[in-house]
């Protein structure tokens, strides 16, 4: 992977447990969909892929084992600064929740800051 690679839920899906017509976003997903917003850039200096709510999700699983489903994530190149809390499964670094994703790239890719 020569950029990170954040993965975020896919808005507005359904969940088994309550009616056909509820529609839901994860907060913690939207909190860097917003940061994605304000700065269109940001989504060009890094990969960016929406995944479906249902697990397994397979693409995640992929990357970072069936233990490391929570989203959102980001994946860290290999060549990629390692902050503070980044957890590994294998080779492959990582950083999951908002807080700790949105002040890796305000740090490393000058994304604005959570306050």
């Amino acid at each position: 992977m020569s950029q990170d690679l954040l993965v975020l839920l896919t808005p507005g899906f359904q969940r088994p447990d309550h009616p056909a017509d509820a529609r839901f976003v994860c907060p913690q997903c939207n909190i860097l969909e917003g940061l994605l917003a304000a700065q269109p850039a940001l989504a060009r200096q890094l990969q960016v892929q929406r995944v479906a709510f249902p697990r397994p999700r397979a693409e995640v699983v992929a990357l970072v084992g069936e233990e490391n489903q929570g989203l959102p994530l980001l994946a860290l190149a290999a060549d990629s600064p390692r902050p503070d809390g980044v957890r590994y499964a294998g080779e492959q670094a990582f950083v999951q929740g908002a807080e700790p994703i949105a002040a890796y790239l305000a740090q490393h890719y000058g994304a604005f800051r959570l306050s």
